[in-house]
């Protein structure tokens, strides 16, 4: 078992704030996380991590999956005292990461997340590996499930993405595992592309939205300027940012600081809780 102190860095917070839908947790402060085809278990006590993988997979892999090299207290260190809201959502989410996942695998969570909850996403990604990834035995025995390709899920064809209760969304992700076989929609040459020309791309592809489109490339492709506004973050905005959130102060970053509000609002009634227990 491999251990590492890291700052800025909880795993409860990461695993509900709405960008990852394959971390859970096993029992008490230690989760399981499938990526890359390959599984993960990482205990949390305090700042001190432990992790079921060799120091190898860590720098090769999951150093970088945890976006580890970012230093976050100083973005956190950031933001302007005199925005109560902000300084408050970043206190709340204090250890919230923009993890580096998968281009596709977010194409497809995103096209699965529109008009839909966190749970049911969960357990659509789920169905989805079940019936169409591989199945594979991790070392300590665990079985899990790789996240399909564009492949796998035009071999299934809609008959089989119709069994998974994705509703309107099973034609949007099938077109565009399509897109991809078809060169159409090209995964690699999204990687490199800047955010204006990866969002003008995904927006031209069939059931990809601005909204989607920019979730996309904020953890899929981590442009961290991407700002998506979904109803938490409309909300928000009418409320504490009636003249506009101030995109120039926070350049470069935005969707990190988007990510601390849309866990903030979300959590709106454990911030209840909380203020009465203190």
């Amino acid at each position: 078992m491999l251990k590492k102190k890291i700052p800025d860095m909880d795993l409860k917070q990461i695993a509900k704030s709405g960008q990852c839908f394959r971390m859970e947790e096993k029992q008490e402060k230690i989760y399981s996380l499938v990526a890359s085809g390959r599984y993960l278990e990482i205990g949390q006590e305090g700042d001190l991590f432990s992790f079921s993988c060799s120091e190898r997979d860590f720098q090769e892999v999951w150093e970088k999956y945890l976006d580890l090299h970012t230093d976050y207290g100083i973005i956190k260190a950031s933001v302007d005292p005199g925005d109560p809201y902000l300084t408050e959502a970043v206190r709340f989410g204090w250890g919230i990461r923009i993890l580096r996942q998968d281009l596709w695998e977010m194409i497809v969570t995103f096209l699965i997340s529109q008009n839909n909850n966190i749970t049911r996403i969960r357990r659509s990604v789920d169905l989805l590996c079940r019936k169409l990834g591989e199945d594979r035995t991790a070392e300590n025995g665990t079985q899990y499930y790789t996240f399909p390709g564009p492949e796998a899920i035009v071999q299934g064809n809609m008959a089989v993405l119709k069994t998974l209760g994705l509703g309107y969304r099973d034609k949007y992700i099938y077109r565009t595992a399509r897109a991809v076989l078809e060169g159409s929609l090209n995964l690699e040459d999204l990687k490199p592309a800047d955010y204006e020309t990866a969002h003008k791309k995904l927006t031209e592809q069939y059931g990809i939205g601005s909204k989607v489109a920019d979730c996309i490339c904020l953890f899929g492709l981590y442009h961290i300027d991407a700002f998506p506004i979904d109803t938490h973050i409309k909300k928000i905005l009418e409320v504490h940012y009636p003249q506009g959130f101030p995109h120039d102060k926070y350049s470069g970053y935005g969707g990190i600081l988007q990510q601390y509000m849309f866990y903030y609002d979300l959590n709106e009634k454990l911030r209840r809780i909380e203020r009465i227990v203190v």
